[in-house]
């Protein structure tokens, strides 16, 4: 059977656009990236890993929801009550913050130079296009299975596998009791790392924070000055404050720059019922210069719907940097519990 498209245009922006006029300015031609090493899994986690340690450390935004000592019943409780197992945790006992913003500048410095809206195009269309092809085919468990190959031994923050890591995150939200499918879009936010599996590039288009490409690069990212590097920044359709946009469009209209949080939400909003909550939650947690940063507001539209997915986003968003810890969950006690989750949002194979 055929794969249908998971996105409908590329890029999906609300004015007619052709991907054939694609004519970035050859000025800042780039050398081909480098092939991943035998050890990319290995060293894409120890990137995503610093890259988390650095945002740990420059903490939420100031609007994040915080604990509160009173359950609260309404049905939105999990957007306002906050997350109360790190509220006695030292946020600081990751690794030393400078040492972690040394160690990802040239990972940012190719980011930056190589998420092109020309790169996002070819990404989309090679896999979410209508003609795209199947990398495998797969259960969550097989997935989550298959993300453990990536193990980081040398990492001294932590000696959790990938799926241990993604058991925290959602233990902590279920001690929370935040709703079922929040816990379930704790176990499955960073299964779009599977890319290094499927022909990634590199570390560049598989982690690290996102960001709007097709626009004015915001001096919130981290290493704005980098962006220099990248053909778009000099190119008059893609370096202004809408570039390819209109104001109020909508972020669903917005093309973040590839990778792991922009692959797995469109493999979850076209196979899962998971709510428009969670899939925000997968979609825009790596979004830092925008939920922490209070960048790209232009792009909001009047309806609310952009505030409601950054309050879904906060409210995520330390569960996922500060549930770490050496204390692994145990799989098989849990499996279960989570395997019933999957089976009510995202049964059986899916597509990847």
């Amino acid at each position: 059977m055929a794969p249908t498209a998971l996105v409908d245009s590329y890029p999906p922006v609300s004015h007619d656009f052709n991907a054939g006029d694609l004519t970035p300015i050859q000025s800042k031609k780039l050398p081909s990236a480098a092939p991943l090493s035998p050890n990319a899994g290995a060293e894409m986690d120890a990137v995503s890993d610093a890259v988390d340690t650095i945002n740990a450390y420059l903490g939420e935004h100031p609007d994040a929801p915080r604990p509160k000592n009173v359950e609260e019943a309404e049905d939105d409780s999990w957007k306002t009550s906050g997350s109360k197992f790190d509220a006695e945790k030292d946020k600081d006992q990751f690794r030393n913050y400078e040492d972690a913003m040394d160690s990802v500048k040239n990972f940012y410095a190719e980011q930056h130079a190589r998420q092109t809206v020309e790169y996002n195009i070819a990404m989309r269309e090679k896999y979410l296009g209508k003609d795209r092809e199947v990398n495998a085919r797969m259960t969550i468990w097989e997935a989550i299975d298959k993300l453990d190959e990536l193990v980081d031994e040398s990492d001294p923050d932590t000696s959790l596998t990938q799926s241990q890591h993604l058991l925290q995150t959602a233990e902590a939200m279920r001690r929370d009791g935040k709703p079922d499918w929040m816990q379930l879009t704790g176990l499955l936010h960073d299964l779009g790392k599977l890319l290094v599996f499927f022909g990634a590039k590199g570390q560049w288009d598989v982690v690290g924070d996102t960001f709007v490409v097709g626009a004015a690069f915001a001096p919130e990212n981290v290493y704005p000055s980098t962006f220099e590097q990248n053909p778009d920044s000099v190119d008059p359709q893609y370096n202004t404050e809408l570039g390819m946009y209109e104001r109020g469009c909508g972020l669903e209209k917005v093309m973040l720059s590839w990778g792991h949080d922009e692959y797995m939400y469109h493999i979850l909003k076209s196979q899962s019922t998971i709510p428009k909550a969670g899939l925000d939650m997968v979609r825009y947690h790596s979004f830092y210069p925008w939920h922490r940063g209070g960048a790209y507001r232009q792009f909001h539209k009047a309806d609310g719907s952009d505030e409601d997915a950054l309050q879904a986003t906060l409210a995520f968003n330390a569960y996922d940097l500060y549930s770490k810890s050496d204390e692994p969950p145990q799989m098989e006690e849990l499996r279960d519990y989570y395997s019933a989750l999957i089976d009510k949002y995202v049964p059986g194979v899916i597509e990847w």
